[in-house]
């Protein structure tokens, strides 16, 4: 603080100076002059050192901010307790009452298929439940867990993958074990289909689904419309198979998907893709010439092609009352190589198709009614010196199943589901299946 006997002179002389000079009082002005000129320099020398601790000030405390960013971000990228970053724990309980007017022995007319396919045995039966577990690694990691607990008492690795969370301009890579992105059903776990099971096309030509162990790039174009391109690379581990044992890998694919809005009411996604595959040893049963059931092994080269595209509507966009959900998809797979039996071996080529609509309707908050129909075209097929020994027919498999489900929450989902499957030419399978799931823990959001 100035001074205030100064101050209160150069208030004075501020009024007074006029009537000073015309005193000419000469003394007594350079006297006012000296103390106010005092007063300045006194003035400008404070604020100088004030404004120089105020910099001291910032200089520091900006210092200090950055170190403490700097632990901030280590402290983030590791764990400072036991319980500071729990994951998300999962459990998709599932069971199933199975009643069919044919035996478990099936088998698709003319496709070789491979994998885990079919209705499964009659009677009660627990499905295949899954045990998930999901957290964030660290700010540029995510990773995932996911067992499938079978009827068998078996216990099976769906996915184990670990997932990139900052790579610049929209891409992620992921690698581990995962549901590959072909299609529209495939990367979907079980218990958030509609239906009890996937579709014919999906059975026959993946063994129902295809995961595999290898590496995914994903980028998501930064446009309004969702576009969304990948890449996968892999063992090639398809419909129980192994995959391949080599430097490199088996399976290759690529996609691509687009999206949007029509509205506020409706949504809509439309999806290509390949998958070229190596399979060795894939399992498939059949019947041969004479109606007796035979074990083919095929190894060679597959190919196939996908198409998919489903549509939402909800009033409004949303869907806690009433929504309908359109849904199809179209596979096409061309095969060569060799098939096994006990016969021998002998060359195999084939070109087959197949395909699927389905509609979804939920009419009141907790009902929902769906309809599905799927088909398979039984296309060429050369059987090579086979051909005396496998029945080369041209029958084309086909299903139609109707389906009512209630869901009094989120979390627990009790169904009915009706088919009339045509999948073998000798017999029409009559089925009636009533399905619980049940999800306990976190669980995320599912996928469009």
């Amino acid at each position: 603080m100035f001074n205030q006997k100064v101050l209160v002179r150069a208030i004075a002389l501020t009024f007074l100076l006029p009537a000073a000079a015309k005193a000419n009082d000469s003394n007594e002005l350079e006297a006012l002059r000296a103390e106010i000129q005092q007063m300045k320099q006194s003035y400008e020398s404070r604020i100088q050192t004030l404004e120089s601790r105020l910099q001291t000030t910032e200089t520091v405390a900006g210092e200090a901010g950055k170190k403490a960013e700097e632990a901030s971000v280590q402290a983030s990228a590791r764990p400072t307790a036991s319980n500071a970053l729990n994951p998300d724990i999962s459990l998709i309980l599932s069971g199933t009452y199975a009643n069919r007017s044919q035996d478990s022995k099936y088998h698709i007319t003319g496709f070789q298929a491979g994998g885990e396919i079919g209705p499964g045995t009659k009677g009660f039966n627990l499905g295949e439940s899954e045990l998930g577990v999901y957290a964030s690694v660290d700010p540029n990691f995510y990773g995932g867990l996911n067992l499938a607990l079978a009827p068998d008492n078996t216990i099976g690795v769906e996915e184990a993958f670990i997932q990139t969370t900052t790579l610049p301009y929209g891409v992620t890579l992921k690698a581990g074990r995962f549901f590959s992105s072909i299609g529209y059903l495939n990367d979907q776990h079980a218990h958030t289909w509609d239906f009890v099971d996937n579709p014919l096309a999906y059975q026959a030509f993946l063994g129902t689904q295809f995961g595999d162990d290898g590496i995914q790039l994903k980028w998501l174009a930064p446009t309004d419309m969702f576009l969304e391109l990948g890449a996968e690379y892999g063992r090639g581990r398809i419909a129980d198979t192994e995959g391949r044992d080599k430097n490199g890998g088996g399976a290759g694919s690529i996609f691509a998907h687009v999206g949007g809005d029509l509205g506020i009411n409706s949504s809509w996604r439309a999806g290509l893709s390949y998958l070229e595959v190596s399979p060795k040893d894939r399992q498939s049963d059949d019947l041969d010439a004479s109606a007796a059931e035979v074990t083919n092994s095929f190894t060679g080269n597959s190919k196939v092609w996908l198409a998919d595209f489903v549509w939402k509507w909800a009033p409004n966009g949303n869907a806690t009352n009433t929504s309908f959900k359109l849904q199809g998809e179209y596979l096409h797979r061309k095969e060569s190589g060799d098939l096994t039996n006990d016969s021998g071996i002998n060359n195999y080529n084939a070109s087959q198709d197949g395909w699927y609509l389905q509609g979804v309707y939920k009419f009141l908050p907790y009902w929902r009614a769906g309809l599905r129909y799927d088909q398979l075209n039984s296309g060429s097929v050369n059987y090579g010196d086979n051909a005396a020994n496998l029945a080369n027919s041209s029958y084309d498999p086909k299903r139609v199943s109707a389906m009512l489900d209630f869901s009094p929450s989120e979390f627990s989902r009790i169904r009915l589901q009706v088919s009339s499957d045509k999948s073998r030419q000798e017999a029409t399978d009559n089925q009636i299946f009533i399905q619980y799931q049940m999800s306990l823990g976190a669980h995320g959001a599912h996928k469009y």
